[in-house]
């Protein structure tokens, strides 16, 4: 049977979410977790919604695994709890603390927690004052010395949105596309003087949305025009001046799927290679 679970976790000391031989990785201790509670002949493998990179962080990760049914139904053992409950549980009692599984469930039928996603919802935190830094804060916001234009990021950023090829702002990698729509990309300075950014999108290539930040800082410090990173992205290539932004300011924030019953449906379309109209495939 399959199994949805709906997790967070604190990824600064992971080496990333994918498995590596010797590194702590967030798919490995849940992994493991999983192989121990459901007591698998083998280890429980996973497929997640949105591969994190090392230090980076996740409020609303999604993941789904494939277990033995009768193993997941014996988890209450002699209690009257259901084996989602009884999952949970048990899960967080064996994991990390910097992992917490918040729910498990068997998946709806055609659910897949990476092709079945309509969207994605990231955070980006930034200060521009190193005094005022929360140092409770310290492993997801970002330290710049230069005080940052809120309303010129803002600005810059809404000009990257729609269906576009982000070749720009991507990390290639063998057979991977790089045409996405950005959905929403928006900055704000809260009450607390930091800098958040959302960034929405239907899907993320390898690094986008750090590169994404990174070129918007520099028109917040006035380096460069509102302009410029909608130049860079109808470039099509990396530009050196885009700064990928380190890990830890970024964290994923929510996930977003259709109705049961088009799961199966959106998971068909989003396996499919993306091309701008006119294009073809």
């Amino acid at each position: 049977m399959r199994l949805r679970l709906d997790l967070a976790y604190d990824g600064t000391a992971f080496s990333g979410w994918a498995a590596q031989p010797g590194m702590r990785t967030v798919e490995g201790v849940l992994s493991q977790a999983l192989t121990t509670v459901l007591r698998a002949p083998d280890p429980v493998r996973l497929t997640v919604a949105g591969r994190t990179d090392a230090g980076v962080h996740a409020r609303g990760q999604v993941a789904h695994a494939d277990v033995d049914a009768a193993a997941y139904a014996a988890l209450p053992g002699r209690s009257d709890r259901a084996p989602g409950a009884a999952a949970v549980t048990r899960l967080n009692g064996v994991l990390p603390g910097d992992v917490v599984v918040h729910a498990v469930a068997p998946a709806a039928p055609g659910f897949d927690a990476r092709f079945s996603a309509l969207r994605r919802r990231y955070r980006y935190r930034v200060l521009d004052d190193p005094a005022a830094l929360d140092p409770l804060r310290r492993h997801d916001t970002v330290v710049v010395r230069d005080r940052l234009d809120a309303p010129a990021m803002d600005a810059a950023a809404r000009q990257l949105t729609g269906l576009r090829d982000f070749a720009a702002f991507c990390k290639r990698r063998e057979g991977a596309g790089t045409v996405r729509t950005l959905l929403e990309y928006s900055w704000q300075r809260g009450d607390d003087g930091v800098l958040e950014a959302t960034v929405v999108a239907d899907a993320f290539c390898h690094s986008m949305v750090r590169a994404l930040v990174g070129a918007v800082v520099p028109v917040g410090e006035g380096r460069r025009p509102r302009e410029w990173p909608a130049q860079v992205l109808t470039a099509g290539v990396r530009d050196p001046a885009v700064k990928v932004m380190p890990a830890h300011g970024l964290s994923l924030e929510e996930v977003t799927y259709p109705a049961d019953d088009e799961l199966a449906a959106r998971a068909r379309e989003a396996r499919a290679v993306r091309t701008l109209p006119g294009r073809g495939a």
